[in-house]
């Protein structure tokens, strides 16, 4: 009996060994209320709370509003399941571009489902009781969708681990909080909190309309999904504590949409103070490449156009309306409002006014390829429509108009894109179209860098390389925009589960790391990491190549670097309404 005894304690502590007990408790109180968390599905000593209000739902007279304060409530709430992803238009017109299938990409919690158009499978046998089916990742979108998401290892709530809050891409008409895509449970078990939240979208999140800003007390009015993120990171101050997260110590960070998102804060008067750092991925406050605003007048006049076009005559009356009788509604993006952006950000970031604060950004090698080709995703450009096939143009023709283009489009500066970007052969010119856009956003990307380290914080500067594969070879999209994400995650996970090898590990293991390492000191640098140079002058700075392998890489582009800050240069100095 003793010896059982004895056993029985060795066990128990071996017991206690393998499933580590110290991390944040189950459940935990903050502002609103008391919250009872799962454990991580892959690091049982990762806690995560999903689906928590951080404002009151922006329905009825909510809608088009700054986000209200969430309710309080009694009891423990579940916090167990995300919440919904937000909506980007009313009735028929909801859904959006960006943010995978509905209900969110199956992940972790949740099995993947069959492919599109796949043949049904065969009817199980009749004796055998099929399983239930997996309940999706998030339920459908919904208005009510202003929640956030947190993962933490923390130990216990004065651990004061640095805070990462990511928002997510998907062009301001899709995405979510929720996604698979961006599941933290693995960067949380490097030492960081991570918070994912959602912001409203499309005709919800970016509507204007002169009733608006009257409503408001200001010049402007739209932006609803820029204020969400701001309230995101209000409720962070006021409650990360309790997850282990240090409330002085946040980062923002996103990809497309989302980095432009995060540019705009680091140049918003109104985010001053509530984050340190911010990381962009293939995104800044103008776009992707070079863009101006689009003014209040502008927004408003869309937004009182499309009410006219609906027979709606007051906010009052757009309000009232149920979800279904709503009208598609012109989303423009963030606007020039008086108030989040009192002017067109690259005014605000020319004259160093944004916000000091440490960054890294970069762009991937082959963005074009994400939005259709050579020419595709650039502004201004479109795609011809049906009807009868036309004779082909003659040959040179096309060479001819890239020409012309250049010389209308760039001036004094033609001879220098057309040393740059050479064509001598019709077929030249959608290579160069696309080298051109690659590199007018590998521009933008380290002029933000710079613009960083001018106002004396820490600027890094990276460009990524890595192909994945697909079907066991390199993807014929290249390193196509949003290619970094799950790397930057440490999780194979895309749109579905992506086909990692080691070098796909090893990278995204250094790529974390050095991520987890600038949220928590604002120098990706780190025992075992390759060493990453600040990065200052355009001219003769170097960014981090993040490929096959990672290291510095060769040369400065310094030429072409020129080129886009005189291009730049020449932006800022024509009017406005001009690109």
């Amino acid at each position: 009996m003793k010896r059982l005894s004895l056993f029985a304690v060795f066990a128990a502590v071996m017991l206690a060994v393998a499933w580590p007990s110290a991390m944040i408790p189950a459940s935990v109180t903050i502002d609103t209320g008391a919250l009872e968390g799962v454990t991580g599905t892959v690091h049982p000593t990762v806690r995560i709370f999903k689906g928590i209000p951080f404002a009151a739902p922006p329905l009825g007279e909510n809608r088009w509003k700054a986000p209200q304060p969430a309710a309080k409530w009694t009891g423990v709430r579940k916090a167990d399941a995300f919440g919904p992803s937000c909506v980007a238009n009313g009735g028929a017109g909801r859904g959006g571009r960006g943010g995978g299938a509905p209900g969110g990409a199956p992940g972790r919690g949740a099995a993947p489902g069959g492919a599109p158009g796949a043949a049904a499978p065969a009817a199980a046998a009749p004796q055998a009781t099929a399983a239930p089916p997996a309940p999706p990742r998030q339920p459908p979108a919904n208005e009510d969708c202003l929640t956030v998401n947190v993962w933490t290892n923390a130990n216990d709530g004065n651990a004061r681990r640095p805070v990462m809050m990511w928002i997510y891409g998907g062009g301001f008409t899709g995405g979510s909080g929720g996604q698979a895509w961006y599941d933290g449970e693995d960067l949380a078990a490097k030492g960081a909190v991570i918070v994912t939240m959602n912001y409203r979208l499309g005709g919800f999140g970016f509507f204007a309309h002169p009733e608006l800003a009257k409503e408001a007390g200001r010049s402007g009015s739209g932006n609803y999904g820029v204020m969400d993120a701001i309230a995101a990171l209000q409720w962070i101050k006021r409650n990360i504590r309790a997850f282990g997260g240090d409330p002085n110590n946040v980062t923002i960070a996103g990809e497309s949409a989302g980095a432009i998102m995060v540019g705009a804060l680091v140049g918003s008067p109104q985010a001053k103070g509530l984050f340190n750092r911010a990381v962009v991925e293939s995104g800044a406050w103008m776009g992707l490449q070079m863009g101006r605003m689009t003014t209040a007048e502008q927004a408003q006049g869309n937004g009182a156009k499309a009410l006219q076009t609906a027979g709606i005559n007051s906010i009052a009356e757009l309000r009232a309306k149920p979800f279904n009788e709503l009208p598609n509604l012109p989303g423009n993006g963030m606007v020039i409002d008086g108030y989040l952006f009192p002017e067109d950000l690259s005014y605000t970031f020319a004259a160093g006014k944004q916000n000091d604060v440490d960054l890294i950004a970069g762009s991937n090698k082959d963005e074009n390829t994400f939005f259709g080709g050579g020419g595709g995703g650039g502004r201004g450009g479109g795609r011809g429509g049906g009807g009868a096939a036309a004779a082909p143009p003659p040959a040179g023709a096309a060479m001819q108009a890239y020409i012309d283009r250049a010389k209308q489009q760039h001036g004094e500066l033609a001879d220098t894109f057309l040393k740059l970007y050479p064509v001598s052969k019709d077929e030249d010119v959608a290579l160069m179209n696309a080298q051109f856009q690659n590199d007018e956003i590998n521009w933008n990307m380290r002029q933000f860098a710079a613009l960083q380290s001018k106002k004396g914080k820490k600027g890094y500067a990276y460009f990524f390389t890595r192909v994945p594969l697909q079907n066991g070879q390199p993807s014929g999209r290249g390193a196509s925009h949003t290619a970094e994400i799950s790397y930057v995650f440490n999780h194979a996970y895309s749109n579905g589960p992506l086909e990692w090898n080691e070098v796909d590990k090893k990278l995204a293991d250094q790529m974390s790391s050095y991520w987890v390492n600038f949220f928590a000191k604002g120098d990706p640098n780190g025992s075992g990491l390759p060493a990453w140079p600040q990065y200052k002058d355009m001219s003769k700075d170097k960014a981090i190549v993040l490929g096959d392998t990672v290291q510095v890489e060769a040369t400065v582009p310094a030429e072409k670097m020129a080129f886009f800050n005189a291009r730049y240069a020449r932006f800022l100095k024509a009017p406005a309404g001009t690109n």
